[in-house]
């Protein structure tokens, strides 16, 4: 395992410009981390554990660590192995009588059932060095906030299109909103 190190889930993010999620692990202490595109359902399926929401019937992966279970087969750790044309690959790894059993999984799997059974996460080291990230250590931070450029004048046209707004809002009258407020207690 000297090639392998572990991670923690920092985060489940959403695209907004797509279905996926992306689970963002973060190497143990230190700040590097790794970003693993997933199903909408593998996300919700990691959600739902590390939420310890509790369903009225096992789910997916609720039945295969009961499976584990049932076949006296103790979860040890998950790893993810490998990373070819960004496809991750996985392993769900487990001790039964005494030996490791290696078992091929997608990460997204193998995290939702590494955080049901609380084993930990690692991942191989030339994993992280082709696709781990750092954050930029050259960003230096000013105390000043960036200068901004004054708007550009409103063509002629544009100041006629958004003269109906400035009407609008000379014509609001903002005492009446004041009504409408309860009184506040001065105690």
């Amino acid at each position: 395992m000297a090639d392998m190190v572990e991670v923690v889930i920092d985060s489940i993010r959403v695209h907004l410009m797509a279905p996926n999620r992306v689970v963002v692990l973060k190497q143990v202490n230190t700040e590097r981390f790794l970003t693993i595109w997933v199903g909408p359902y593998e996300a919700e399926a990691i959600t739902v554990a590390l939420q310890e929401v509790e369903m009225m019937r096992p789910l997916t992966h609720d039945l295969l660590k009961n499976v584990f279970t049932a076949f006296n087969a103790r979860l040890v750790r998950v790893e993810i192995v490998n990373v070819q044309e960004n496809t991750f690959y996985g392993n769900i790894v487990a001790e039964v009588d005494g030996r490791e059993v290696h078992v091929d999984s997608r990460p997204s799997d193998a995290i939702a059932i590494a955080v049901r059974a609380h084993v930990p996460i690692f991942v191989h080291n030339k994993v992280m060095d082709d696709a781990g990230m750092t954050p930029d250590q050259d960003i230096v931070e000013t105390s000043a906030p960036p200068k901004r450029e004054p708007p550009a004048p409103l063509s002629e046209e544009a100041s006629d299109r958004l003269s109906v707004f400035k009407d609008f809002i000379d014509k609001l009258d903002m005492d009446d909103t004041d009504k409408d407020k309860p009184a506040s207690d001065s105690t």
